[in-house]
């Protein structure tokens, strides 16, 4: 793992924990959603570091609520819940991944995911929300979507997406190739 990501890791807590973040006004009272974009080859080592942190919020700052939502774990429950997901495993035996993709587009678009979202984990009862698993989701879910599709049901906690791939402030690449649109409204937690 590159210093750079080292350094950016280790300010993460300080940034979070900061009155000014915590009140989540963003500039010109847009909303506070945050992207930390990270090499994808270190996938392991962040998903370590996000245990960590949400340790030491618990311990070092117990008057602070969160909610961690591992999307792809949200996935999986949510076709649970629809009792999809036993169907789903038998289409791809039988049609392949790709039918299987297009057989799941209705039920997961991300408009509904993020409806069973906010129903199951109340993110807004929270003083933060951390969003991380995207890169395992993928096709099935696009970041640039779920994002717009939250918009209108998280308005108080700031709200941090762990994204494999690269943010400039403008567009999203996941794992540092696909580009997935243009998407402008976060900011990047720490640059």
């Amino acid at each position: 793992m590159s210093n750079s990501l080292d350094n950016r890791l280790n300010h993460i807590y300080d940034r979070i924990t900061a009155d000014d973040f915590l009140k989540n006004s963003g500039a010109s009272g847009e909303i506070g959603f945050h992207i930390f974009d990270y090499p994808p080859a270190d996938e392991l080592r962040v998903r370590s570091f996000i245990s960590t942190l949400l340790d030491q919020l618990t311990k070092r700052r117990p008057d602070l609520t969160y909610t961690h939502i591992n999307l792809f774990e949200l996935v999986v429950q949510y076709l649970t819940d629809r009792k999809l997901l036993d169907r789903a495993y038998g289409f791809q035996k039988n049609k392949g991944d790709d039918e299987l993709l297009k057989a799941l587009k209705g039920p997961l678009h991300e408009q509904k995911i993020a409806q069973y979202l906010v129903e199951a984990r109340t993110p807004n009862d929270n003083d933060l929300i951390f969003i991380s698993g995207i890169g395992s989701c993928w096709p099935l879910i696009r970041s640039h979507t779920l994002l717009n599709s939250l918009h209108p049901f998280i308005d108080k906690a700031p709200l941090i997406l762990f994204y494999p791939g690269k943010y400039d402030g403008q567009g999203l690449r996941l794992f540092g190739k696909l580009n997935e649109s243009n998407y402008y409204r976060a900011f990047q937690l720490i640059s």
